[in-house]
């Protein structure tokens, strides 16, 4: 039986895990100290002491900033016989170093889970009879093994800085009444709304109208832009591809001209092209005795007309991207099906319809979700128009996307636009994900080797 003492004296020589990380918990370092971890221990101790002197300088300043936006307008203010203009809180930017305050303190939680891990790790090598590692040692293996996570992390904090910070400014603007003409700073403050633009976007009359019209021709032109291009790039490259088609180079480099063209220029040489009085297309229609038609100038045949385009410049992709998979499909299966006495549409069907589709599946849904945010086309072309009476801000072809810029950069509407933006970004996301989750190149993705 083993001496009651000597086991006492083993138990507490096992807390040192326990000991180490509670220490850490109550002060970055102090684990490390308890660890004999000097250099280490300073190094947290230095980082926590940093943190706390920005805390109550500025960031608790900024956090509180975040929450009220700001207390005081700007204004003009009566100095001895003169006006003068006095500059108050800028919410906006209140609201930006507020984010910034948030990301400095979740970095801080995050270093401050290291710090405890580390005194954890360290204490529980004391408890295994174990050395602790030195801070030359700690380097060496820090370089050694984690070099790859320590040269991520630098980016990745640009990452936070540079594309989540934005995206978090404009998921929180959704929740203000950020819009012209009166809460627009630095003259007028901006105030937290909670879920009133949603609302008033799904439910008030001219904003619900506007939105379901909008959202609704988005889901049309997404669907009919895709389809469109797709179906017509197989169609060209199958008739590329046909025996007997002579000059086959000559076919493939006459129909990717337009691809190879800058999208801006094709658009506005369309548009003048389209022109409902002095266009060459309904000059040549009246030339013939026949009427022009309202390319850009009819909600319906505008609607056509930006379909039409769009196939233009989008089916020499889809062309080029079939090309390449005819190529691939194995010649003895159109041997055996000819065996068979398989016509022509059954090879096509059976053969190489299934081909095309298994390998452009995922390309197709990311078509798909590119025409919902296909901003060229629609701003180039036509600009959202012909107007539409009853919308709010936008025209009879604007999309989710043009209306959302027409919101920010023309009427200074951003609640209602960022509101739009995460409506956009979850249609998009979940659309995309469900839908490609449901492919069988996603489900047999080792169907073809």
């Amino acid at each position: 039986m083993e001496h009651p003492i000597r086991t006492a004296h083993m138990t507490q020589a096992r807390a040192h895990a326990k000991t180490a990380a509670i220490l850490s918990v109550l002060g970055m370092g102090l684990g490390q100290f308890y660890n004999r971890q000097f250099v280490k221990g300073m190094l947290f101790l230095a980082a926590e002491i940093i943190y706390i002197y920005y805390l109550i300088t500025s960031l608790a300043s900024n956090f509180a900033g975040l929450i009220t936006l700001g207390e005081t307008p700007t204004k003009l203010q009566k100095v001895g016989k003169l006006y003068k203009n006095v500059a108050g809180d800028h919410s906006i930017f209140m609201m930006i170093y507020g984010l910034v305050a948030l990301m400095f303190i979740g970095i801080l939680a995050v270093l401050y889970v290291i710090n405890v891990r580390d005194a954890y790790r360290t204490g529980k090598l004391r408890d295994e009879g174990k050395e602790a590692p030195g801070f030359t040692q700690t380097v060496r293996n820090l370089t050694q093994n984690s070099f790859p996570f320590l040269l991520l992390s630098l980016p990745a904090l640009g990452v936070l800085f540079f594309t989540i910070l934005p995206i978090l400014f404009m998921v929180l603007m959704a929740f203000t009444n950020y819009s012209a003409p009166d809460h627009i700073p630095p003259k007028n403050l901006v105030d937290w709304v909670g879920l009133k633009t949603f609302k008033d976007l799904l439910f008030l009359k001219q904003w619900a109208s506007t939105f379901v019209g909008v959202f609704t021709w988005t889901i049309i032109w997404a669907v009919l832009a895709t389809v469109t291009c797709y179906f017509g790039g197989i169609f060209v490259a199958l008739l590329i591809q046909q025996q007997g088609i002579r000059y086959k180079t000559f076919w493939r480099s006459v129909f990717i001209i337009p691809y190879a063209v800058p999208q801006f220029i094709s658009f506005l040489v369309m548009k003048n092209l389209l022109n409902y009085q002095f266009g060459p297309v309904n000059q040549y229609f009246r030339f013939f005795g026949l009427q022009g038609l309202p390319w850009l100038n009819d909600p319906f045949w505008a609607k056509v007309t930006v379909i039409l385009v769009n196939m233009w410049v989008g089916i020499p992709v889809s062309m080029v991207l079939v090309l390449g998979i005819l190529t691939t499909i194995p010649k003895d299966l159109y041997e055996a099906a000819e065996v068979d006495g398989a016509t022509d549409f059954q090879k096509f069907r059976s053969i190489t319809l299934p081909y095309i589709l298994f390998s452009t599946a995922p390309l197709l849904i990311m078509q798909f979700a590119g025409n919902i945010n296909n901003f060229n086309v629609i701003f180039l072309l036509t600009n959202g128009l012909p107007a539409k009476g009853e919308y709010a801000y936008a025209g009879s072809t604007d999309l989710l996307v043009t209306w959302l810029y027409k919101l920010t950069l023309e009427n200074q509407r951003y609640n209602f636009a960022s509101a739009i933006g995460i409506i956009l970004f979850i249609i998009i996301a979940s659309f995309s994900l469900w839908n490609y989750r449901r492919t069988r190149s996603y489900r047999e993705e080792d169907m073809i080797q």
